[in-house]
């Protein structure tokens, strides 16, 4: 049979088997009489999970060959295929028979156990913001989609001349002119007047569809389903705010000097198009040292080689791995980076296109740490608890591992970089990680307090507050009589919405991460001077990290494996030495 007509098999198969179909069982009363027992509570969650979980299994096992394949290939006919299959595990998780059966096990979750009632929570957060019928989804799909193609044809104008983003970005990162850096930066932020109006037109959808699944908008639906509770991450994030004030103050005071003196403007006078990324979310190049200096002279396989060798001195061999992975570039292949476990067990793959710069390196350690997660999940947990505890849980891991590139003891040890060299640029390379986590962070909050605004109230003046969080949170100047969507020129609004804390709780795990592998081989000084090339830190990862995969949610597992609840005082702690 076709992949489609198995797709469509299993679908009726799954829609009429959430109410289990076996012989009930009896007792007997006298010789002729058989009177049907009811099956207690665990028996029919039992059944019910033993049922979801095998559907589960197989359509994700269809949907992964089927994006790895079209990642591979670029095919259209391989999109267009991965494209059924995701649609084919969407539909199911939109069964209200089957949600409405979860909802009843979790209302009677006392009578049930501890791993069972876990897996009919995580199945919950599947089913719950698929409960929309086909005609609303298909408006959020089209209104999402009719800005993403905006986005993907805009080119914006110099002039009477179009630019793409790239070109208009390198204008940021080489003019020195400050009225030309002006007109780029504006070219990059002019498709904001059309998306605009668009993506406000589409806050109000996203809030009417979230109302009438029970929440009081988008922005508070979408936290919930990421098993958050809203009150507690704006706790984190306010501590966030707090305890990197003062070292991004600073830091950005030594960067902004520089930057004017470059440009040859006063520090006074500089404005958002004096900084070369268009939304300050990233840290300009260090004038001090070029990491690709590490890297000169190495291949592309050198640095896979680096990676498999580090994370098997580690006790993290990952050769299994890379030899179902895909590493170099090849026409038609997708020209990104991801992780993607095939089926929730031995087979997880990578993809990259590797090159020999220090980017390169922080990426390829950065998916691998994803993948040996994946790897050391307990396989013998129910399958839809063999995930990492949480989205943010795994970007931590990969950002701990990514950010060894850019750690100077691991250039020497491990990339064999020159120690001399590593030594006199020292402070340079660790001043200039610093600077990228604070920038970061200060524009992660500005997406979060934005979003969440928006939500609770789209008819409010959004291009002041836009600017009103720039100013208090990353300390930019707004362009005086400025008033233009320029936040609508950011895609992640259509594209990955309500996404972008789970990064900067990624980093923060991280940090925390780093700060109890530091204790627990006893190293004293700056967790910047831990040696990483020690099997303990790969075998307490095993067992304390990835083990334990999402059966516990993930407030319990941070606080269990890193001692404390999670917050912004390690990160702080890292930023401000």
């Amino acid at each position: 049979m076709k992949l489609n007509q198995v797709i469509s098999v299993l679908l009726g198969v799954s829609l009429f088997s959430c109410t289990p179909k076996t012989t009930p069982q009896t007792s007997q009363k006298g010789p002729d009489k058989a009177v049907p027992v009811e099956k207690s509570m665990k028996e029919q969650a039992g059944e019910f999970l033993k049922s979801y979980q095998t559907e589960l299994a197989t359509l994700e096992a269809a949907y992964a060959q089927a994006f790895w394949k079209a990642s591979n290939s670029g095919q259209d006919a391989d999109f267009a295929e991965a494209g059924k299959t995701e649609l084919a595990l969407r539909a199911y998780h939109s069964s209200p028979e089957m949600f409405k059966k979860i909802n009843g096990f979790l209302a009677k979750k006392a009578e049930l156990d501890p791993l069972a009632v876990r897996q009919l929570e995580v199945a919950y957060l599947a089913f719950a913001e698929n409960q929309l019928t086909q005609e609303q989804l298909k408006v959020l799909v089209d209104k999402g989609k009719e800005i993403e193609k905006i986005n993907n044809n805009f080119r914006g104008k110099v002039g009477d001349k179009e630019y793409t983003n790239n070109a208009l970005l390198q204008m940021l990162a080489k003019e020195k002119d400050s009225r030309k850096r002006q007109a780029a930066w504006e070219a990059l932020k002019q498709v904001g007047a059309q998306t605009g109006p668009k993506l406000v037109e589409l806050a109000k959808i996203r809030n009417e569809a979230a109302r009438k699944l029970g929440y009081a908008n988008y922005w508070d639906m979408r936290i919930r389903l990421q098993e958050h509770d809203p009150a507690m991450i704006m706790e984190i994030f306010d501590g966030l705010e707090k305890l990197t004030a003062e070292p991004f103050k600073k830091m950005k005071a030594k960067m902004d000097a520089q930057i004017a003196k470059k440009l040859k403007v006063k520090v006074a006078d500089l404005m958002p198009w004096h900084y070369d990324n268009p939304f300050f979310q990233e840290a300009p190049p260090s004038d001090e040292i070029d990491l690709d200096v590490f890297f000169k002279g190495k291949k592309e396989q050198d640095i896979v080689d680096i990676g498999r060798k580090f994370f098997a001195d580690i006790d993290l061999p990952m050769d299994d791995l890379a030899a179902k992975s895909d590493f170099f570039e090849r026409a038609g292949k997708d020209q990104h980076a991801f992780c993607i476990t095939m089926n929730r067990a031995e087979d997880v793959r990578m993809l990259l296109n590797v090159k020999p710069t220090a980017q390169w390196m922080d990426t390829m350690m950065h998916e691998t740490g994803h993948a040996v997660y994946y790897k050391w999940i307990d396989r013998t947990l129910p399958y839809n608890l063999r995930e990492s505890s949480h989205i943010f849980t795994t970007e931590g891991i990969a950002m701990m591992f990514g950010a060894l590139a850019k750690n100077p003891l691991w250039l020497t040890e491990i990339v064999k970089a020159d120690p001399k060299l590593v030594l006199k640029v020292k402070a340079a390379i660790l001043d200039q990680r610093k600077l990228e986590q604070l920038i970061f962070a200060r524009w992660a909050m500005v997406m979060l307090n934005f979003e969440k605004a928006l939500y609770e109230n789209p008819d409010q003046d959004l291009n002041k507050l836009w600017w009103d969080l720039v100013e208090r949170l990353q300390m930019i100047k707004r362009p005086a009589g400025r008033n233009l969507p320029d936040w609508a020129s950011k895609p992640h609004f259509t594209i990955a919405p309500v996404y972008y804390h789970n990064y900067a709780l990624g980093e923060l795990f991280a940090a925390q991460l780093r700060a109890a592998i530091s204790k627990n081989l006893k190293h004293t000084g700056p967790v910047s001077d831990m040696s990483w090339n020690q099997k303990a830190i790969g075998q307490w990862l095993i067992q304390e990290v990835f083990a334990p995969g999402m059966k516990t949610p993930w407030p319990q597992f941070v606080e269990k494996v890193t001692g404390a609840k999670l917050s912004a005082d390690a990160f702080a702690a890292e930023v401000s030495n």
